[in-house]
């Protein structure tokens, strides 16, 4: 038996799996009902207690050549977690997966109240222990901190491009997911990744075709330290941010942001291009934040269908594009268009 202790004071009770010990984090839900080895290895989810809204996850076991070698959250936290998975291709429970990771897991809770209670209340602080402490002081002092540093890689790798090589691109991993990464090779772009804290002058000094800001984890208000790099490379380079880029960029530019109640986060989340109804996408996404405040010469590109909230922003005069979500081919052409007709100054 262990629990869920909510910084609010909700109890949930549930048994263990994964990793043994105690862990507090910012308690999220994502509603993708497919896909829990990318979610449990996308660094966006670092300090973080990761709730599955499908009651049952586990089902095709864990593929390491399809994701990431390392786990991201610091719980995970499902309503039952399937012991016995079918698929040819599995070499691991997910039990045994969470164990080898160090990840805290809790399931046998019902995972739509605590959902309900999130939506409601808004994302919360949590703990998952054996004991539910009388002091929950722990709970409502933490923060997700800086975590960028944590995720990001230490040294720089270049991916190549999937065919003809039409792009050299330069990727500063702020958190960034391999999906992002195998997506532009997949489309021509041969991809060097690069360590957060990369300079602007040694980004330039590889002459890429474009630069891409990817991620990530944390509260964009506290990664200003990026800020410099993005202004001296702003209008000189072809842009393109996703996600805590795409924040990180309007930050730059004198717009701003705000936190979520309870964030966008899994693989059907809609968006539609802004101030137009005749198409939506369904869209992959995970952030907490959101560009309340688009910066003066930039237009919103992508609204989400659901709250109207700004999801993507083009920057008309600075070669820039930017979005909340995983790239699609619209934003990947829109891009690529840049890059085609951009002066390289």
């Amino acid at each position: 038996m262990a629990f869920l202790i909510l910084e609010n004071g909700t109890v949930f009770e549930g048994q263990r799996f994964g990793a043994l010990g105690d862990t507090v984090g910012e308690v999220v839900f994502t509603t993708g009902m497919v896909g829990y080895p990318e979610t449990l290895t996308d660094p966006a989810y670092a300090g973080q207690l990761v709730v599955q809204t499908f009651p049952m996850v586990g089902n095709y076991g864990i593929i390491p050549e399809d994701i990431a070698p390392t786990a991201a959250p610091c719980g995970y936290i499902v309503r039952e977690y399937c012991e016995q998975p079918s698929n040819f291709r599995c070499e691991q429970t997910l039990d045994a997966f969470l164990k080898q990771q160090g990840v805290v897991g809790l399931c046998g809770i019902d995972t739509r109240e605590l959902t309900t209670v999130l939506r409601e209340h808004g994302t919360m602080n949590a703990m998952i222990c054996d004991t539910v402490p009388d002091d929950l002081t722990v709970l409502r002092e933490y923060t997700v901190g800086r975590r960028v540093a944590d995720v990001s890689c230490t040294e720089s790798r270049v991916y190549p491009a999937v065919g003809e090589k039409r792009y050299a691109i330069t990727l500063v991993d702020l958190g960034t997911s391999l999906t992002l990464v195998h997506a532009l090779c997949e489309h021509g772009c041969e991809v060097t990744v690069v360590p957060h804290d990369t300079s602007a002058s040694a980004i330039k000094h590889q002459q890429p075709d474009g630069v891409v800001f990817a991620g990530g984890p944390g509260d964009p208000r506290d990664c200003t330290e990026y800020l410099p790099v993005i202004r001296e490379l702003f209008g000189k380079l072809p842009m393109l941010g996703v996600g805590l880029g795409h924040q990180l960029i309007a930050l730059s530019q004198d717009g701003a942001v705000e936190k979520l109640p309870y964030g966008h986060r899994g693989a059907n989340q809609p968006v539609k291009i802004a101030g137009t109804s005749r198409r939506t996408y369904i869209t992959n996404q995970n952030h907490g934040y959101v560009v309340s405040e688009i910066p003066e010469g930039a237009l919103p590109w992508f609204r989400n269908a659901n709250d109207n909230t700004c999801e993507g922003i083009y920057y008309t005069t600075h070669y820039c594009v930017t979005v909340q979500f995983d790239p699609n081919d619209v934003v990947f052409d829109r891009f690529f268009a840049l890059m085609g007709g951009a002066d390289h100054a």
